[in-house]
Formats: C-alpha cells, structure tokens, sequence
C-alpha cells in the first residue's frame, strides 16, 4: 500500500542563579513568571506557565511548527499507512537524554504505557484511549530505531494529540525520572535545558544541556527547527504581581518577563528595555448560555452580536494592540482564508429590530467575568455593558474570582460570560472547545448538530482542501447561530533587557533555544 510521510510571591525573590563549574563567565538569565508552576511531570498536573517552562526541557516524537503543522521532532520521520490506521515513526540518530543514557524505542514503549496507565492522570489519556472516539490500539518497537503506533479509525488529530502543548508534548523522559516505587521525581528529557532546581513559590532553574542534539531545520519554527541553547543558566523567579515586574524589569533585576498591555507604553519608554506583542491561538470572548430560557433565542443573540462595535470594544481590551477575529481559526493557520475573515457587522438600527423581534422584555441580564491579568475579561465586559445598555439592553456585571467563574464555567452556570479559550491549533480542535453535547459536557456553548457533525468529519479527513471547506461551513454556521462572539485572538506581551537577544516566545511561552545574553 501506498504511505503518506511527514518529514523532518507578591514579593520579587530573585534566587542566585548556578554557575558551570570551572567557568567564572557562565551566561546566566533571569525569567519572571506570573505564578508557579504546579509540577515538573509533564502533561500531568499542568497549566500553561507549567507546560512554557517544561517544554524547554522535555521533547516529544512530534511537534508544532509555527502555523500550526505538526513535524518530526524526536522522530526523524513519520510514514502513515494509506489506510490512516499505521503510524511508523522512525527516530534520530544519536539523541541521549540528559543524563547521557541514549534514546531508543524501548524509551518510547516505556513512556507509552506511563502515559496511558490510568494511575499517572496524564490529560490527554481520553484522547488516545477510545475515550473520546480514538483509540491506539497497540505500539510495537520492532527495532531499536523504530516505534509502530496502531489506531481503531483514521484521524486527522493523532498527530496533533501527541505533539499539543496541554498533553506536556507528549515528552519523553527518561526511566530514571521516576523513583524506585514508580512515583515521579523529577523530568529527564532530551530538550535542551534541564531542571536544576524548583523551590516551590520561588523559583525553577534550568541549565544548559550540552549534549543536546537539535533537530534539523533554520530559524525559530514553534517547538520544532533549530533548536540550540546558548545561555549556561536560568533562573525562572516566581513575580506574580504585574507592578513588582515592571519594576523589576526596569531595574534590571530580571532579564525577560510577561507584561500587561496597559504597560506597553511605558515600558517602550523605558531605557534599555524591548518590547514584543506577538499574537498566538487563544481566543477571548463572549459566551452565551443558549440553555437560558432567553438566550436560546437566537434573534436575541444576534441582537446583542449586532450592537457590539467590536472594533472599538477590541481596541480597548486590548489597548490597541489587536485586531477583532470572529473565527475559531488563528491568524497563523493555513486555513485562515478570506471566509474565516467574515465577521459580525456593528448596526445599531439592526440590533434594535432584532431586539423588538425576540423575547426579550427587559429583564437584567448577568454578565459574569474576572480580573485575572494579563486576561481582558473585565474589560471586555465594561464595554459590552455600556454598548448593550445603548439598546435598551439591561447588564449587571459580576466580578468572581476566577476559580469561581472556572465552575460556572464548566457547570454552565450563567447567562453571559467574558471568557478566554487556551490555544488550540488545529481547527477542528478549536471549535470542539466551545462544541459538544451539553447534556453530557455542560461547559459547551455551540451543540448545533449539523456543527457537531462537521467537526467530527474534520477530525477524520486528512485533504486539507475539503478540511478547509469543512471549517468555512463551520465558521458562517457560527456567525448565524451566534452561541458566542469570539472577539479576537490572545497577544501575549513580552519585555526584555537589551541585553538579551533571539528571544522568541511563542504561543504565550518562553522558548530559551537560541536565546544569547550579552555580559
């Protein structure tokens, strides 16, 4: 048969950072984070800030490219089966881990079943287990360079699975990462920096691997391509206030760290500081209970879609660093065409007409968000309220405490909420964020079942160009059933002493390869 290939604190605590032996000039850095990291396990016990720290250290067979493809990564190639069930990954030449032991197939086999075992909680188990449709069925090493991965059903996503940053990359470490009863110590990767030290609350260091072995490829391209380390140590400080960084990083005291969007200004200003504002996958927006005796009036939603000026409502949130995006497909993506550029159109006169035809009667509508930074939730609610208000639209804010407004979220109890979604790159895994049955996922927004059948037909077709089709239908369904307004993609904002260069952060995560400091 004919085969497919894929080819290759709230007080700053600044820790002393390590010196190589021997070296008195060892390059070392400082990185703030907004908040601890919650275990070195991968794909475990995670959340984003967890997985920007350990995807420097661990690496999996596959990863994401830039736009959102998946490459080789630990696999050198990946040949699958002209029947999508047989995935047979062939691995580099030459990878040790860091602790010198060399990376085989038997690495894979042991990882698999670590992963897969129900005792570990990794994430991503329902993804591969028949949980959620798909099930690998077997893996097979039958030599020291080849790993044989066997689906129940073709899929467009198993790739994806394994390389999504949520899943921890799918990272393998070494067996020595466990201790002698099986409980986790710490993570032994192949990646190009290595866990030190944590001191919870405080500080995770890393330090250079030198026996790390990039993967083929120039440049920066997502958590694939050139991937070399150049800085001996650093020191990730935990600095979860965002005035205390400001200050820091004006300072001098730490060299890279996230900022607000209201401090782009300033810190512009500042001497010896550069400021980055790349965009990535993550989607604000504005969700609607559509199970509300209210807003499963569809003329009611699009009255609110209509009276929405969401350039200016974007512009604010996002201090003006964003453009509006209605499309559950990133910018970056290859299926970000001209359909996906359609958007909700700001009428005013429409939105009352459409508010005169639906059951709406005055009633107060509560609209729930947080004031979690760098997120914009409270902002976007601000001015939905006041342009909601300017139609005869009632809007009581309510400001929770973000783990509150997570088990309103998740039970799908409210009316409205000012939400963020994490990235997801592949579309059809972006749409399945907000889409499902929410009788037995009640957190989902969109339960159409024409969409619903759509994305599972996306996760199995691997053509782009009917994928393609399959998304666009998807994206003006959910401008005609409006069961949220997604608003625009998430921009993460970066500053760094001038002192560093090449730093590269991607999908809101640091990303230490190929990052120099000057002394």
């Amino acid at each position: 048969m004919r085969s497919k290939r894929l080819t290759i604190s709230a007080l700053l605590i600044l820790t002393p950072t390590l010196l190589v032996a021997g070296s008195a000039a060892a390059s070392q850095a400082k990185v703030a984070l907004t908040a601890d990291i919650l275990s070195t396990n991968p794909g475990i016990n995670r959340d984003d800030n967890t997985d920007g720290v350990m995807l420097n250290i661990v690496e999996g067979l596959v990863g994401y490219g830039e736009g959102g493809t998946v490459k080789p990564l630990l696999a050198k190639s990946v040949d699958i089966s002209s029947d999508g069930l047989t995935y047979t990954f062939k691995l580099r030449d030459g990878i040790t881990f860091q602790n010198g032991a060399p990376f085989t197939s038997a690495d894979v086999l042991w990882n698999w079943k670590r992963y897969t075992d129900p005792a570990t909680k990794w994430r991503c188990l329902p993804d591969v287990d028949g949980t959620n449709g798909l099930k690998v069925m077997s893996v097979e090493a039958p030599d020291a360079a080849t790993v044989v991965m066997h689906i129940d059903k073709p899929s467009a996503l198993f790739l994806d699975t394994l390389a999504r940053t949520d899943c921890g990359g799918t990272g393998m470490v070494s067996s020595a990462s466990v201790n002698a009863d099986g409980s986790w110590n710490k993570p032994i990767g192949t990646g190009p920096y290595k866990l030190v030290d944590w001191k919870k609350g405080q500080s995770v260091t890393l330090q250079k691997f030198d026996g790390y072995k990039s993967p083929e490829g120039t440049g920066f391209d997502g958590y694939v391509g050139s991937k070399t380390p150049y800085i001996d140590d650093v020191s990730f400080v935990v600095v979860p206030d965002p005035s205390t960084v400001k200050a820091a990083l004006v300072s001098g005291d730490v060299d890279v760290a996230q900022a607000l969007t209201s401090d782009v200004s300033e810190l512009k200003s500042a001497k010896g500081i550069d400021v980055l504002t790349p965009s990535d996958a993550s989607k604000h927006a504005i969700l609607f209970q559509t199970n509300d005796p209210l807003f499963k009036d569809v003329k009611f939603r699009q009255a609110i879609a209509a009276a929405l000026d969401l350039k200016q409502l974007v512009g604010f949130a996002s201090d003006g660093l964003s453009d509006v995006s209605n499309s559950a497909v990133f910018s970056a993506s290859p299926y970000n065409d001209d359909i996906q550029k359609k958007a909700f159109e700001y009428d005013p006169q429409k939105a009352k007409e459409l508010l005169a035809q639906s059951s709406y009667r005055g009633q107060v509508i509560k609209l729930i968000a947080n004031k979690r930074a760098p997120m914009p939730s409270s902002q976007v609610a601000l001015v939905a309220q006041s342009m909601l208000q300017a139609i005869g639209i009632k809007v009581d804010i309510e400001i929770l405490e973000w783990a509150t407004q997570l088990e309103k979220y998740n039970s799908g109890d409210y009316q409205m909420m000012s939400f963020s979604y994490s990235s997801r790159l592949d579309p059809a895994l972006s749409f399945e964020q907000f889409a499902g049955d929410k009788t037995k996922q009640p957190r989902k927004v969109w339960d159409n079942p024409t969409a619903l059948t759509l994305i599972d037909k996306a996760k199995i077709v691997t053509d782009q160009g009917e994928r393609q089709q399959i998304f666009d239908q998807l994206h003006e369904l959910m401008l005609a059933d409006a069961p949220l307004i997604i608003l625009y993609n998430g921009q993460t904002v970066w500053a760094h002493r001038d002192r560093v260069q090449n730093f590269k952060p991607w999908e809101g995560k640091p990303r230490l390869w190929g990052m120099t400091v000057s002394q």
